[in-house]
């Protein structure tokens, strides 16, 4: 294992001395970051990191927790895997509970549901699907439907990562928009200004879809993939990072989780044959770039430029993207160098 990958294990290492599981919101972010640490566990065949996620379960379990929206119903994804590998009910529950909020919630287009639900900011935001959706319900539902064999949500799962490229991919340069407004029938931003951290879930999603699609789903995503993939290329800068509107070059920022999302993907094409040496390359030096710029905070490893929370919204989405402050250890973050290290550890030990 080389040096970088060691680095960013050390970071999650630091990361879950840094955050007590019972402080974490029931959120994406805090969801996904505990996806990726279930995932080291999962693919080392260690269990770091199962007391913590039974903590942070345990707590809000307790507490009580509601799955309204995409983004509250993400952290399904640990649940399942905490009922997979321990075989508890009350885990297995979390997952059920989610599997009814996406056969219930209302369809805005196509087979898709509102990104933001019946959420509160939901209610000020367009009717709309968003491209992070792909990573928040398109894995689990597609993962849930393999476990269970349950034939509807077979169906269902198995037709989302087409329809996200349907609506959201753009037609001339393969790259993807953050969201569609179902009233409108348009994609926004309506310009072609893309987000880097939302072409990243895509490129990060589609290796852990794959693990779970119906083998004959399978090509049309290889498809879209493999043209998003060529088309981030250009856009990498000569330090190895992303911007954070990658299309813009030198009007924004680098930003670190769009940077590992998108090596993971890579790394995974290059693994699996679906993409050449150059991505590999590529891949390394973005890897390389965010892992080099790791720092030491309050004694503990931490992950700076992760930009926050982003929404597209009506009106500046330019601006909004431009001005989203930048910060150190968001959850979501960590989670993207994590599922880059590991596709980076498998590229290295199938060599």
């Amino acid at each position: 294992m080389n040096a970088d990958i060691e680095k960013v294990f050390a970071l999650a290492d630091a990361s879950v001395r840094r955050f007590a599981p019972e402080k974490l919101h029931w959120s994406w972010g805090q969801a996904l970051y505990l996806y990726a640490l279930a995932r080291i566990d999962g693919e080392r065949g260690t269990e770091t990191y199962t007391d913590y996620l039974r903590r942070f379960y345990g707590h809000h379990i307790q507490k009580g927790y509601r799955l309204c929206s995409s983004d509250t119903s993400a952290p399904a994804l640990g649940a399942l895997y905490l009922a997979q590998k321990t075989g508890e009910q009350r885990y297995r529950d979390v997952a059920e509970a989610a599997k009814h909020y996406y056969g219930t919630a209302p369809r805005v287009l196509a087979d898709m549901p509102n990104h933001l639900g019946s959420a509160i900011e939901g209610r000020f935001y367009p009717k709309s699907v968003w491209v992070d959706s792909i990573m928040m319900y398109g894995v689990f539902t597609n993962w849930l439907a393999h476990i269970t064999g349950d034939e509807a949500l077979r169906d269902f799962a198995a037709r989302q990562p087409a329809n996200f490229a349907r609506y959201l991919q753009d037609g001339e340069t393969g790259l993807f928009y953050h969201s569609y407004w179902a009233k409108a029938k348009t994609h926004y931003p309506r310009e072609p200004i893309f987000w880097g951290r939302g072409n990243g879930w895509v490129m990060a999603a589609v290796p852990l879809l794959m693990e779970y699609l119906p083998e004959e789903k399978q090509p049309e995503v290889k498809a879209f993939f493999t043209r998003l993939a060529a088309a981030l290329l250009p856009y990498q800068r000569a330090d190895g990072y992303f911007e954070t509107v990658f299309n813009r070059p030198g009007k924004t920022y680098k930003e670190s989780s769009a940077t590992m999302l998108i090596a993971a993907g890579w790394f995974y094409g290059y693994r699996t044959g679906l993409l050449g040496e150059k991505y590999y390359d590529a891949a390394k030096r973005a890897f390389s770039a965010v892992a080099g710029d790791l720092q030491t905070k309050d004694g503990l490893l931490s992950m700076p430029y992760i930009s926050g929370p982003t929404s597209a919204l009506p009106g500046i989405p330019y601006f909004t993207y431009k001005h989203t402050p930048r910060g150190n250890d968001r959850h979501y973050g960590l989670a993207a160098a994590f599922f880059a290290a590991l596709e980076y550890l498998r590229c290295e030990e199938a060599a």
